[in-house]
């Protein structure tokens, strides 16, 4: 069943995490979350700040409206910093207006199996997250298309043990790949009750809608502009 556009909008995190994104790039990503009515914006953390000032520009002409947040990222996009790394960048963005950060798991120590690692690290920035922000989200990056399945089961475990606040399936950045429709139903039956969020390679409508049926609750996407024109022009 094909949801509603303004209903599938505020499901979608409208993301740019190039590196090569410009500051221009930023604000006219901030000024179609408002367009659009995306749930968020997610941004590196160099640019949190002014994703802030942006948005908040929007928010003083749209009175009525809450407007979308600022998601920002942690141990992006290897998950190989260390444990204090991704808490000081969570830190740093929450600081700076973000009330939502996407943190890529211990990859290595999930492939390992070392739970104890997994858990931990998860532990410490979600610790970081629920005390800056009233409210604030941490979502794990599993990284699916590069792990195994009982590995992912492992990965979603530690998720909820840790006290994550959502289970996301990848980066966009892998050469693997980024989410399929089995692993966002793998995530969804294994993390709950945390819901999923489904990011990599969303790229049309039926993409987009086919994630949310397999069970997530939040898309990543850096093709939200052409998601909503391709449901707007089908409902016109």
């Amino acid at each position: 069943m094909t949801m509603p556009p303004t209903e599938l909008a505020r499901r979608i995190d409208h993301t740019l995490l190039k590196p090569e994104a410009t500051p221009e790039q930023i604000d006219a990503l901030c000024d179609q979350a408002w367009q659009y009515g995306f749930a968020s914006v997610c941004v590196n953390p160099v640019y949190v700040r002014r994703a802030v000032h942006r948005l908040d520009a929007g928010r003083s002409q749209n009175a009525d409206a809450a407007g979308p947040n600022v998601v920002s990222v942690a141990g992006f996009p290897l998950g190989a910093s260390t444990t204090r790394t991704k808490a000081d960048e969570a830190r740093g963005a929450l600081d700076d207006g973000a009330t939502e950060i996407d943190m890529v798991v211990a990859l290595g120590a999930l492939v390992v199996g070392d739970v104890t690692m997994v858990r931990r690290d998860i532990e410490e920035v979600s610790r970081v997250v629920h005390e800056a922000v009233s409210g604030g989200i941490l979502k794990v990056i599993l990284e699916t298309a590069a792990i195994t399945t009982e590995q992912i089961v492992l990965g979603c475990r530690c998720c909820v043990e840790g006290e994550a606040d959502f289970v996301k399936s990848s980066t966009g950045f892998h050469p693997a790949g980024g989410a399929t429709v089995e692993h966002v139903r793998l995530l969804h039956r294994c993390a709950s009750p945390i819901p999923v969020k489904a990011s990599g390679g969303i790229r049309t409508a039926a993409g987009a809608n086919a994630m949310l049926e397999a069970g997530a609750a939040r898309l990543g996407t850096s093709s939200g502009v052409t998601i909503m024109e391709e449901l707007l022009r089908s409902t016109s």
